[in-house]
């Protein structure tokens, strides 16, 4: 039986999700007290497919950062799981989660899960590989890896970025490397992007839309950019 995780809400923000959320809400079984899927108006039945599955349906205007801070406005736990709609936790989250929930201290920290695409090519384990590598130099791992966070901790960073894009990255730096603990547990995330579109090729516009970012571009263009 999976662990119970009585104080933790899990909020996905879902836009024509509709065939991916089966696996994502699947994997989370009854862990969590609750699982809200933020939509903002899908046309493929994305609520319905949510609802089927025991998530509470959160209608909100589109843009990631405005639908996550929607459904934390919504939720009831304590404790939040930033999940996107294509990604699904792997073996074991549960307990890797109620261990970071139990640390001391823990209240003050945000943790986020390994990065891993649902890819056998060598290609995926090359990209996994840079976001370890991103991740335990540049304390900078993405929203497709969860970010675990206290509601108290959120609201003292200044809650969720309202922004159609880089909302996560937002959100880290806020926190800091300090903040940031990684669970040892897997967020497993669709790699249909990486092959419709090339590895190479979407992780440099990725990497270019984050240096944009730095230097200040605003994220409604980048979100156009996307």
């Amino acid at each position: 039986m999976a662990q119970s995780l009585p104080d933790l809400s899990v909020v996905i923000p879902a836009r024509n999700a509709a065939h991916v959320l089966p696996a994502t809400l699947a994997a989370l079984g009854g862990a969590p007290a609750e699982v809200i899927v933020a939509d903002c108006g899908s046309a493929d039945g994305t609520a319905i497919v949510a609802a089927e599955h025991g998530a509470r349906i959160v209608p909100a205007p589109e843009g990631r950062g405005v639908q996550l801070a929607a459904g934390a406005a919504a939720a009831e736990g304590a404790w939040l799981l930033f999940l996107h709609a294509d990604t699904r936790l792997g073996p074991g989250w549960e307990a890797a989660v109620a261990r970071f929930l139990a640390a001391p201290g823990a209240e003050g920290l945000a943790g986020y899960f390994r990065f891993r695409l649902d890819d056998d090519s060598p290609a995926a384990r090359r990209l996994e590989r840079a976001v370890a590598w991103r991740c335990r130099r540049l304390a900078l791992p993405y929203g497709d890896q969860g970010l675990l966070i206290h509601r108290r901790l959120l609201a003292r960073i200044g809650g969720v970025p309202e922004l159609p894009l880089m909302e996560d990255v937002t959100l880290v730096r806020r926190l800091g490397r300090a903040r940031l603990r990684p669970i040892e547990a897997d967020a497993v995330t669709s790699a249909e992007a990486f092959r419709r579109d090339g590895y190479l090729r979407r992780s440099a516009r990725n990497l270019a839309l984050l240096g944009l970012w730095f230097l200040g571009v605003p994220p409604r263009l980048l979100a156009r950019l996307y």
